[in-house]
């Protein structure tokens, strides 16, 4: 029986699960709760770093940063310096959301007509045409320069010294990791760094990257003039010319990534929060619009009813969010109309209850890539952060400047080849993004979440929100909960893991939808991460997925440590 919040979700006291039958609950794992502060990522290393900030008296920015530092190194197919990043931070003495956009843009050389040129046809999704310039850097830059404590020799201490010594990689890390030797062997200097014995390191093995613990250092005492304008810079600058890529100096030099306000929806009394486009997120707020217009709690908690309203929400939405979305810089993108509630009372009646609609107008699909990391961090005070980050596709480009030991994300690939579509391909335009930080609010809570995985996460997000809300579920369960996925934009094709009824399944298939069945805990679903603060008590939750390793570790009591 999957725990909830009564009191919680009705009045905002107290967070109990029900007593009665807890041993027979579905739940696998209990929530982590501490009246200190909470680290929950993908890696127990990256967490315990984050955790252990926290105890020397580190903002949850601080922790954040050390986290993610860690996980560049653990689960470097999924992020790193070389990729992007979105994030943000909720200050608990103002009551203010904060949204960081930290998401690179195309070479001011780089266009379709150039591409064109050499032969191209279609928008490269992996060598030097699909980089862009990596934001992640920068971000880590801004969110410590505006709420940190610390330096970047204190925060990436933790990873400096995991790449130095080197560390056990991890049973879904490694399996990962092996799905990418094809990607890996096609670069001399990818290869040597991440197939150290000829492939991928087994569960179990020790990996070390002494040139990811150079870059650290680097950044450590020069801060992020080391990645843009230093030695990084240039090696990366000179592997691009050597690529035959157009990423000069000047790309790297005059970077900045921006903050954003977050846009928002109400939703049965609750308050949801994603970020401005070029991020996807506004497919989330627009789904759960739709949802609203039916009775998704009287249906029942995957029950056909529900998951057909779901799944044919996320096909309205997503035909949108593949229409509009791009760099607002460039192009207008029609926020307050998509996200307007008579919008979605327009768009809902064309939801069929009878039948799944498999031709919904989108626009032209793009290249799926699921390689992202989520985490989140709230902290004693109740600051709080969700940050999410990435290099794209599985080691992003697939490429490594000589001596950097992180892989250049592969993010251009995710723009239109079509030069009249708005996420047209231009110089210093940033793409389209998949990946979406989200944070959700109501009376004296706050909830920071995220689930990655390439498309999956707009949807995933719905999938988490009507979970609590609708279903009542606590944050760790609402993580647990069997999901659904839809990872293309036409046809009636849709991912559901085993745990989904049998007879569901088969009343959902005599509506028209084609079921692709995955496993209790499919990867296909994307793995995400939530700490809940409750401002009426002053206690943290904590909560991960068990579709990763991860874990959510609470802050440690330590004697204060005097930092220099």
């Amino acid at each position: 029986m999957i725990a909830f919040w009564g009191g919680l979700i009705l009045a905002g006291l107290a967070m109990l699960a029900r007593e009665v039958y807890a041993e027979d609950r579905s739940q696998a794992r209990s929530m982590v709760i501490s009246k200190y502060g909470i680290v929950a990522t993908e890696h127990p290393f990256a967490s315990q770093a984050g955790a252990m900030i926290l105890a020397q008296g580190g903002h949850a920015v601080d922790a954040a940063v050390a986290a993610n530092a860690v996980m560049g190194l653990v689960a470097p197919m999924s992020n790193g310096i070389g990729g992007d990043l979105f994030a943000m931070v909720y200050e608990a003495k103002s009551g203010s959301l904060y949204g960081l956009n930290a998401s690179g843009w195309a070479p001011a050389g780089l266009s379709i007509d150039r591409l064109k040129s050499k032969g191209i046809s279609s928008m490269p999704q992996r060598g030097i045409h699909s980089v862009t310039v990596p934001g992640a850097m920068d971000g880590w830059d801004k969110l410590l320069g505006r709420f940190g404590r610390m330096k970047f020799k204190e925060v990436l201490a933790p990873a400096i010294r995991y790449a130095e010594e080197g560390f056990p990689v991890t049973e879904w890390v490694s399996e990962t990791w092996l799905a990418s030797e094809p990607v890996l062997q096609e670069d001399a200097n990818a290869s040597r760094i991440y197939l150290p014995q000829g492939r991928a390191p087994r569960v179990g093995e020790i990996f070390r990257n002494p040139d990811l613990a150079r870059s650290y250092r680097q950044i450590a005492e020069q801060g992020r003039d080391a990645f843009y304008k230093g030695e990084i810079a240039q090696r990366i600058v000179a592997f691009s010319e050597r690529q035959g890529g157009t990423l000069t100096a000047q790309d790297l030099a005059e970077f900045s990534s921006e903050w954003v306000e977050p846009i928002s929806t109400s939703y049965r009394g609750w308050m949801i929060y994603e970020l401005p486009p070029n991020g996807q997120g506004i497919a989330a707020l627009e789904m759960l619009n739709l949802m609203e217009n039916f009775p998704i709690p009287e249906f029942g908690h995957n029950s056909t009813q529900a998951l057909h309203v779901l799944i044919e929400s996320k096909k309205l939405a997503y035909a949108d969010l593949i229409r509009y979305v791009a760099d607002p810089r460039f192009s207008k993108v029609p926020v307050a109309e998509i996200l307007s509630k008579d919008y979605a009372r327009q768009r809902a009646r064309q939801i069929d209850m009878a039948k799944a609609n498999p031709q919904v107008e989108s626009g032209k699909p793009l290249q799926i890539g699921d390689d992202t990391i989520y985490l989140c961090v709230v902290d004693r005070e109740g600051n709080m952060v969700s940050l999410i980050q990435s290099n794209y596709m599985s080691f992003g480009s697939g490429l490594v400047a000589d001596g950097t030991g992180f892989a250049l994300q592969n993010r251009g690939g995710l723009f239109s080849f079509d030069p009249g579509h708005p996420n047209a391909l231009m110089g210093r335009k940033r793409p389209l993004h998949t990946i979406i930080p989200a944070f959700m609010t109501r009376d004296n809570l706050r909830i920071a979440f995220g689930i990655m995985g390439g498309w999956n996460q707009a949807q995933a997000h719905a999938q988490f929100v009507s979970n609590i809300v609708d279903h009542h579920m606590n944050i760790q369960a609402a993580l647990e909960a069997a999901r659904f996925t839809k990872m293309t934009f036409e046809g009636s094709d849709v991912q559901m893991e085993a745990r989904i009824p049998a007879q569901v399944r088969a009343d959902l298939e005599a509506k028209g939808h084609q079921i692709l069945l995955r496993g209790d805990f499919s990867s296909q679903m994307g793995g995400g991460q939530a700490v809940l603060r409750d401002f009426a008590t002053g206690i943290n939750y904590g909560a991960s997925d068990p579709r990763k390793d991860g874990e959510a570790i609470p802050e440690p009591l330590l004697e204060r440590q005097v930092r220099n």
